[in-house]
């Protein structure tokens, strides 16, 4: 299983969200390059990135800090927010981004993710936000009436490379990561699925391992890390693919 340290770009700076409330934000690192280094140098194979400026402006806001951390690490990066059109999809990954984040066209112009996702297999990610168990966009600012299942559903035969499940209730709460829903979810989709928000020790890592569920493909790991409240060396210990 993947654990994604999470970078969070408010201003041009790394932040952390309580339940994605943009006026509740703590700032970790005003260096987000020297931030993506650090974890990089700590062992983490992946790095996900969300422009949360870009996710209530529907287009891309923190463009120097997002350039600057690709610059600064050779690992591959998935990243979300206000990435709305096929032109934003592709100027990222051809500056080097390895997946993007589609999160409120998913439920706004599901075509046009279907056609992304055809056109860059396995490099799109749909982002599930729930909140209260329905999807929410906007930079969670609004909430619809479908499913996570139902969202996850639209996709399945798209060549989409994963969906990213957020429980916006728990999200920056340190509270515990929604293994119940993650894990549900998991198993009614073909397309893996990654847990994200309330994450606050290593036991939220040893309970989606204890799901034993194989469709979840990794967690993002924001406020623990940033707090110390997880030994890094340890998780990616426990996470690592298991030898024959």
């Amino acid at each position: 299983m993947i654990i994604f340290p999470a970078i969070d770009l408010k201003d041009g700076v790394c932040v952390r969200l309580k339940k994605g409330v943009m006026e509740d934000a703590t700032i970790f690192n005003t260096d987000p390059a020297a931030q993506a280094r650090a974890f990089a140098e700590q062992g983490f194979q992946w790095l996900h990135c969300v422009d949360l400026n870009g996710a209530f402006a529907g287009r891309s806001a923190n463009t120097d800090a997002i350039r600057a951390i690709r610059a600064a690490i050779s690992l591959p990066i998935q990243l979300g927010g206000g990435i709305r059109d096929m032109a934003a999809v592709e100027g990222w990954l051809a500056a080097g981004i390895t997946r993007v984040i589609l999160g409120t066209a998913a439920l706004t112009d599901p075509g046009f993710v279907k056609e992304a996702a055809r056109k860059f297999p396995g490099q799109i990610v749909v982002g599930a936000d729930a909140k209260g168990g329905k999807i929410a966009t906007q930079g969670w600012a609004e909430v619809s009436q479908l499913t996570p299942v139902e969202l996850g559903k639209r996709f399945e035969d798209a060549g989409v490379g994963a969906v990213l499940f957020t429980d916006i209730d728990g999200d920056g709460l340190l509270k515990g990561v929604n293994v119940a829903a993650t894990a549900a979810l998991a198993r009614s989709l073909s397309i893996p699925v990654i847990a994200s928000g309330g994450v606050g020790s290593i036991a939220d890592i040893d309970a989606l391992l204890e799901a034993k569920e194989p469709n979840i493909q990794g967690v993002v790991v924001g406020r623990a890390l940033y707090d110390g409240r997880i030994d890094v060396g340890e998780a990616l210990r426990r996470t690592a693919p298991r030898k024959n």
